[in-house]
């Protein structure tokens, strides 16, 4: 009996520390699943604790991974030790969890039953766990995206996608932003079938706010609101751009419907691509801009053409296409990015979503907002600085805000 109970004890600590690793890290920081790997979720929690207090002892990571550790591995841990002591000190994941709960939510941790299997394709990228509203469907799932500025052509083509793919038993995923993204999950929705919103910020953050119908439709109806940030969270620039690898990991094949040259949705494809996951494109008019990076992923062999829910059930495992040959995917910034600030890297979109309009923050708030240390913040700053994109008075800083084109401000 008593092993049952330390077992218990021990699989609850667990969870409670991935809830933790949720707030702590932004999306998709490798270090942070490397050293979960390693040492489990409490183990490495409680380490960077004791690193983050100048208690580092590095033999434990050393004994634990089996291996020497070189001075660039150490070099990489120390930085990240810094990037995660600003929040260290606020995480209360029992407070995350009563707000999750007071919203009939539940953790889902890997080794679930409910934990979807493709995640684990992300390797140390992977999210420490999901913060869900309602339930995953244990059936295929097809990521359906596309661009906010959708045409009337795009919306007509994404509901009937969606909606063949539902009447044929297959869950559609998106990430709940305007024009393409809902038009999907109304055609889900509309059939009856399961669809999941993949959240940018907390599950209790109904953003857009014009969708939040669709979300309480979609928990309602057998399908799920889901994140890998807590209830409360903020959605941001750098996090919108990590949600699409959990699009991308979860489902069986993804479709880009209507996409410009530079759009955001891309990504989704490349990382699908990345993961060895079929990709389908829906063309458009030869003429429209809308249209232009899905041509451009059918002229790069990065997709195949799909143009009704039948060609896109081809795709899925069992399916009589595949997507074109994984190695030649790009997944550089020109075919992520959608405007000079994403160029700039991902730190420096962090810090850039940390930045107040007004009033001014000093560089340690802003680190600790950021979820950076004060050395990257301080550099990132510099940086935004010199692309005016941030101003300096005395010791504080605010955001200039970029040109429409490439506002870092959440777009969905």
């Amino acid at each position: 009996m008593s092993g049952t109970v330390d077992d218990d004890s021990s699989a609850t600590a667990e969870r409670m520390a991935r809830a933790a690793w949720s707030a702590l890290v932004e999306p998709g920081d490798r270090v942070a699943g490397a050293l979960v790997r390693i040492l489990g979720a409490a183990h490495a929690l409680a380490w960077a604790r004791a690193a983050a207090r100048g208690a580092v002892d590095w033999s434990v990571v050393l004994t634990a991974a089996g291996e020497e550790m070189g001075s660039a591995d150490r070099a990489r841990l120390g930085r990240a030790v810094l990037r995660w002591a600003g929040r260290l000190e606020a995480l209360c994941p029992e407070g995350d969890l009563g707000a999750l709960h007071r919203l009939n939510g539940h953790l889902v941790v890997p080794g679930d039953d409910e934990w979807p299997r493709g995640l684990d394709d992300l390797g140390d990228a992977a999210p420490p766990a999901l913060w869900v509203r309602g339930a995953l469907p244990a059936r295929s799932t097809v990521a359906v995206v596309g661009a906010r500025a959708s045409t009337t052509y795009g919306e007509r083509v994404a509901y009937d996608l969606a909606h063949g793919l539902a009447t044929r038993g297959s869950c559609v995923a998106s990430g709940g932003a305007y024009g393409i993204d809902a038009a999907a999950h109304r055609g889900a929705l509309g059939a009856g079938g399961p669809t999941l919103v993949v959240l940018a910020g907390g599950v209790d953050r109904a953003y857009p706010a014009g969708n939040a119908r669709i979300f309480e439709e979609t928990v309602g109806t057998g399908g799920a609101l889901l994140s890998e940030v807590p209830p409360g969270s903020l959605p941001t620039k750098s996090r919108f751009l990590q949600r699409n690898r959990v699009i991308a990991a979860l489902s069986d094949a993804t479709v880009v419907v209507e996409a410009a040259w530079r759009s955001g949705a891309l990504s989704s494809a490349h990382h699908a691509a990345a993961l060895l996951r079929p990709v389908g494109a829906v063309p458009g008019p030869v003429t429209s801009a809308a249209s232009a990076g899905c041509h451009r992923l059918l002229r790069e062999g990065h997709a195949v053409c799909v143009t009704d829910a039948d060609e896109v059930a081809e795709l899925l495992p069992g399916g009589l296409h595949h997507a074109g040959d994984a190695g030649n995917v790009r997944t550089s910034d020109d075919a992520l990015s959608r405007g000079t600030l994403t160029d700039l890297g991902t730190r420096v979109v962090q810090v850039h979503d940390a930045l107040p309009l007004r009033g001014g923050l000093d560089e340690s708030t802003i680190a600790t907002r950021a979820g950076t240390s004060v050395a990257e913040a301080r550099a990132a700053l510099g940086i935004l600085q010199l692309e005016d994109l941030a101003v300096r008075a005395g010791d504080r800083w605010t955001a200039r805000r970029p040109a429409r084109a490439t506002d870092t401000r959440p777009t969905g």
